[in-house]
């Protein structure tokens, strides 16, 4: 049986649309729609979906309100659907804190290739939803789109990078369930940590309010990353939404490069462009963790920074919403270590000072 999902958006073309692409998904069996929260609670007298896909500002009943009476009485994985302005970003980051297991960008009209891509990241992120482990909270034909790999965004090098040196980088990736897993390890990380950078599958709008929420509850400084800036001790670099984050070499100094360029590993921003970027110039010199979430993002660039003399840390099974990406790395006999979620920053640390 394929899965069942709920469409809530007050939006005609928005239900229309989401249905449509949903409905072309061969593991999706069956889409229905409603229009605010109140139609849906009656709906799910008779239809129970894996997945629920909610839209924030409704008549009646906003999204936010919705989702916290959901998580609190009966869980079930729930896709924030909103157009991402950056007036909400805030209140889709209180949606992750009540349970909301991904955020998605609501498709609009444009390019086929914007379209495709949309149907790309729509599909996977209910799909992923669907494998998450939830808890309760108090009170038209399918084709499959091409699967780039890094090499679209930067070749694999054969050269080592430099020496291994005294100053450390730690490199992680995450995806669904993510938002969670970092907020774990960054405020465990202490004010003088190595420079670290982060890709974090998210759209553009939600990573700088993600990282300025970060940077509130951290010792250590957290920002959404901008061309050209230093890998600094004592700073987290998370990429921007909708773009690839690549971390680069000048004499000593690390420092990020943002860039467009197409999905790859079927994101944008990728885990795999990141860590093959730490392969060539980072090195032994590197700390890599790949955490929780959906698919296979990570895993081959995590074995390219192994290879390349990194040490590498994989997020175990029991504290993963979503244990794909921590165990494809696994399989891959990419991850030196295999860690639950709490003891990954202690041991970072420990291993950066030795």
């Amino acid at each position: 049986m394929g899965l069942k999902v709920l469409v809530v958006d007050d939006s005609a073309v928005v239900r229309q649309t989401l249905t449509e692409i949903l409905s072309s998904d061969p593991e999706i069996s069956e889409v229905a729609s409603c229009q605010d929260p109140f139609y849906a609670a009656e709906r799910m007298k008779h239809f129970i979906p894996d997945v629920i896909t909610l839209d924030v500002e409704m008549p009646r009943m906003d999204g936010i309100t919705f989702l916290k009476k959901l998580m609190s009485q009966h869980p079930i994985p729930v896709v924030m659907c909103s157009s991402l302005t950056v007036e909400n970003s805030q209140t889709l980051m209180k949606a992750m804190e009540y349970g909301a297991v991904d955020v998605i960008q609501k498709p609009k009209s444009g390019t086929k290739a914007f379209l495709e891509e949309s149907k790309i990241l729509i599909c996977d992120a209910v799909k992923a939803a669907a494998k998450a482990s939830v808890r309760k909270i108090s009170a038209s034909s399918y084709t499959v789109q091409p699967k780039f790999t890094a090499d679209v965004i930067i070749p694999k090098s054969t050269n080592k990078a430099m020496v291994e040196t005294t100053e450390k980088v730690i490199l992680v990736g995450a995806s669904t369930g993510g938002t969670e897993a970092l907020t774990v390890f960054l405020t465990a990380m202490p004010p003088d940590a190595p420079g670290i950078v982060i890709v974090q599958h998210m759209p553009e709008n939600f990573t700088a309010s993600f990282a300025q929420r970060l940077d509130s509850l951290c010792k250590i400084s957290v920002k959404e990353a901008e061309n050209g800036d230093t890998v600094l001790p004592g700073r987290a670099l998370i990429a921007p939404g909708n773009k690839h984050m690549l971390i680069k070499r000048s004499g000593a100094r690390y420092f990020a490069e943002i860039k467009d360029g197409p999905l790859v590993s079927r994101h944008r921003p990728s885990v795999d462009v990141l860590f093959r970027s730490g392969a060539r110039y980072v090195g032994s010199n590197g700390v890599a963790v790949i955490m929780t979430g959906m698919g296979d993002d990570g895993s081959k660039g995590l074995l390219e920074l192994k290879e390349a003399g990194a040490f590498t840390i994989a997020q175990d099974e029991a504290t993963s919403i979503v244990f794909g990406m921590p165990k494809v790395a696994i399989e891959l006999g990419a991850a030196q270590k295999i860690l639950p979620l709490g003891s990954i920053a202690p041991f970072v640390v420990s291993y950066c000072r030795s």
